[in-house]
């Protein structure tokens, strides 16, 4: 059976570890509102559990480029908002840069299996004062909270599975889609394979290949649009592609699109 990503439904599969790490119930899902082709879902949010400081992950207008951008460029790839994130290094008491946020949903991916993530990436609107603030790789990245289920490892109920772009290709306008399936690097945070990161820099093929020990199936939790703990970033991001869908951040909400 193919399995269909970020649809609203229970799911079992994922409830009771989940449970057990985050010691909390998890709220059932409700039936997503119809728009037209689109659907929104009330589900998207600041994840607050992973959200260290006092950062901004916003549904916006624009942005619409920087001065004299007057191509398609300067527009939001998607309708005409976007998510907006403003991170700062040190604001905490913490000693070391510990700002950090996460814009996700934890209720429409619950239980879909890891291994089928095939197609993912975002469109981003990086500026240059971003690279002065932490170099041309001073970028939002993409997380899934997982469990990895792994043989080797059977009371390690949790991990993120995190992608880390390249440096965007242009800067103080719209990039066009970052396929993170084919660039940057993916990493898991809990030591379970050899794609233990950040040092290790695997592909998504690897990564997945080094959570595939024949086992039960690695079932994602959340998924999300991140940046800290590291270097002061503001910038956009938009068209969050997950598979077969396309998430559009407006200033509304998030708009669910089927990808071409």
């Amino acid at each position: 059976m193919k399995a269909r990503f970020g649809v609203s439904r229970g799911k079992a599969l994922a409830v009771t570890a989940l449970a057990a790490f985050l010691a909390s119930t998890v709220p059932g899902s409700v039936p997503a509102l119809a728009d037209g082709d689109r659907v929104h879902s009330e589900h998207w949010g600041v994840i607050t559990r992973t959200t260290v400081g006092s950062p901004v992950a916003a549904l916006r207008a624009g942005p619409y480029g920087s001065a004299g951008v007057l191509d398609s460029s300067g527009r939001p790839p998607y309708g005409k908002g976007s998510l907006g994130i403003e991170v700062t290094d040190r604001s905490t008491s913490l000693t070391t840069a510990s700002e950090r946020v996460d814009f996700g949903n934890e209720v429409d991916f619950l239980g879909d299996p890891a291994l089928g993530l095939n197609k993912v990436g975002f469109h981003v609107f990086q500026t240059n004062a971003n690279i002065s603030y932490g170099g041309t790789k001073n970028m939002p990245s993409i997380r899934f909270e997982i469990n990895p289920n792994l043989s080797a490892h059977p009371g390690d109920n949790y991990s993120a599975l995190v992608w880390v772009p390249d440096a965007a290709p242009v800067t103080n306008r719209w990039s066009g889609y970052i396929d993170a399936a084919t660039s940057g690097y993916w990493y898991l945070t809990g030591g379970e394979t050899s794609c233990n990161g950040p040092v290790a820099h695997c592909s998504l093929a690897q990564v997945k290949a080094s959570l595939n020990d024949g086992g039960a199936v690695p079932a994602i939790y959340s998924a999300a649009v991140g940046k800290g703990r590291d270097h002061m970033w503001m910038g956009a991001v938009d068209g969050l592609r997950i598979n077969q869908y396309i998430y559009d951040f407006e200033p509304g909400g998030v708009k669910t699109r089927h990808a071409a």
